[in-house]
């Protein structure tokens, strides 16, 4: 399967560009890493370590979702979070262009790196990354991982196995993002001299502190967008049970 190849360029006030060219594995949703020069002791495995953490100094001498974040924050380490910034993102199939705040810029590239950088718990956002949506807002977070949740399930019925329609799953999986977040927050407060990067992170977790309560207790938001699939008009004679 193809390369999955994403441009992110930021062209601030004074017309200079950073720009980021993420380049992701087609079959396993890797991000590819050039690794290179001497690394910051932030990205430690054990600075800062979360404590969900499954992985091993045995295995990983660094923290693979850190190691994602260095080019970024390092890129813009003296910026603060409310500078504005036009943002461009570019994939194969089209070009969003966009006047943001640094802080909505970086964390929107935050949850694309975050999400194929290795980490145990950020994986299951793979299929989200593979049709990232830039700059998502909360209703969109919620029906992109909600339908992607129920997707795997879906998968997982076909194969005979236990699915879990309750959406359990996806209010744990969000849980522990938010201790991953927490934990990476801490970090970054060692590697960053503004807030810029600090603050993109915070904006990611308050979509993982929100999506848990809103699957619990008000997912019926989006309730009016399936009502022709509930009121039965898709559904055939032969399945019709008349």
């Amino acid at each position: 399967m193809e390369d999955l190849s994403i441009s992110y360029c930021f062209t601030m006030e004074d017309g200079k560009q950073h720009i980021f060219d993420l380049l992701i594995g087609g079959e396993t949703l890797d991000l590819k890493k050039n690794i290179s020069g001497k690394m910051p002791s932030w990205i430690n495995l054990e600075f800062h370590q979360c404590s969900n953490c499954t992985l091993s100094t045995a295995t990983h001498m660094y923290c693979p979702l850190s190691l994602s974040l260095v080019d970024i924050v390092q890129c813009f380490n003296k910026f603060m979070s409310y500078e504005d910034v036009q943002l461009d993102v570019i994939t194969k199939e089209r070009k969003i262009s966009q006047k943001t705040t640094i802080q909505r810029g970086i964390s929107s590239l935050m949850g694309l790196v975050m999400a194929t950088s290795g980490c145990p718990y950020t994986k299951f956002f793979k299929p989200m990354a593979r049709f990232h949506l830039v700059m998502a807002n909360e209703e969109e977070t919620l029906y992109r991982a909600a339908s992607m949740y129920m997707l795997a399930q879906y998968y997982l019925n076909q194969e005979g196995r236990v699915a879990d329609i309750e959406l359990n799953g996806l209010k744990k999986i969000y849980n522990d993002i938010q201790v991953v977040n927490a934990a990476v927050t801490q970090r970054l407060r060692t590697a960053a001299e503004a807030d810029s990067s600090i603050n993109a992170i915070i904006l990611l977790d308050t979509y993982a502190q929100a999506i848990p309560f809103i699957i619990e207790k008000s997912i019926n938001v989006i309730r009016y967008l399936f009502l022709p699939y509930l009121s039965g008009e898709n559904r055939t004679k032969d399945n019709m049970n008349i």
